[in-house]
């Protein structure tokens, strides 16, 4: 039964990498940043448009990913980007590593985490640029 499940999951994962959803550029961003994983040779841009309402924290109104590499990788992001839509960056800036790697559904060797993350660690690092430009006025 819990081969099963892998199975499904790994098929879901092939799905992401095959279609990825959110895939591509946001036009006007408020948020971009890109990195890779110099062990692997994946790469990972994202792209964010915020929802800057006056009255309410920012939030996730757009989000996209590009970039080349494994399955794991651009299947990771796939899921990132579907999971943060319609969130606060306060929310993002709370999840964990394990929440990213748990979307996958299946384990993971010690190599292919940094794999798995790569996308959530790009998101991460384009949102703490955000806020310092917020607050350094520029």
């Amino acid at each position: 039964m819990e081969f099963f499940a892998e199975d499904m999951y790994r098929e879901n994962i092939m799905d992401h990498f095959k279609n990825p959803r959110n895939h591509g550029v946001v036009e006007n961003p408020d948020i971009g940043f890109a990195d890779n994983n110099p062990l692997c040779g994946d790469e990972i841009g994202i792209t964010v448009k915020l929802n800057k309402d006056k009255n309410e924290k920012p939030t996730i109104a757009e989000i996209k990913f590009n970039g080349k590499g494994c399955a794991i990788s651009q299947a990771s992001a796939s899921m990132l980007t579907e999971q943060v839509v319609g969130m606060r960056l306060e929310d993002v800036k709370k999840m964990k590593t394990d929440e990213v790697i748990k979307n996958l559904g299946i384990p993971l060797q010690p190599i292919r985490v940094k794999c798995a993350i790569l996308g959530f660690k790009v998101l991460e690092a384009g949102i703490f640029l955000y806020e310092g430009k917020k607050v350094s006025g520029k």
